[in-house]
């Protein structure tokens, strides 16, 4: 298991379009993906789930992979959110 704390950046948040971004980019690795954001566990994969946790700008996550690809998942997972998640 990896863990990684980070801050969203994108000025709007984890709405809609960055949340399917940040999804579709989860799905293509076989490890569980989730992230803890306010006492509360959301699943990376399931867009729906994203959006509930109602992720604002300047808010950290904490991303935890567990798995055989854990290691890629986080750092490409890093990446989309550092980049600014298509915004």
């Amino acid at each position: 298991m990896v863990r990684k704390k980070v801050r969203i950046k994108n000025p709007t948040g984890m709405h809609l379009r960055p949340a399917g971004i940040f999804c579709k980019e989860a799905m293509k690795y076989q490890c569980s993906i989730t992230f803890e954001f306010r006492n509360g566990t959301y699943n990376a994969k399931s867009v729906l789930g994203i959006l509930g946790a109602c992720v604002k700008c300047g808010d950290e996550i904490e991303l935890i992979c567990k798995g055989e690809d854990e290691k890629q998942a986080l750092a490409a997972l890093t990446e989309e959110i550092e980049s600014g998640l298509g915004e």
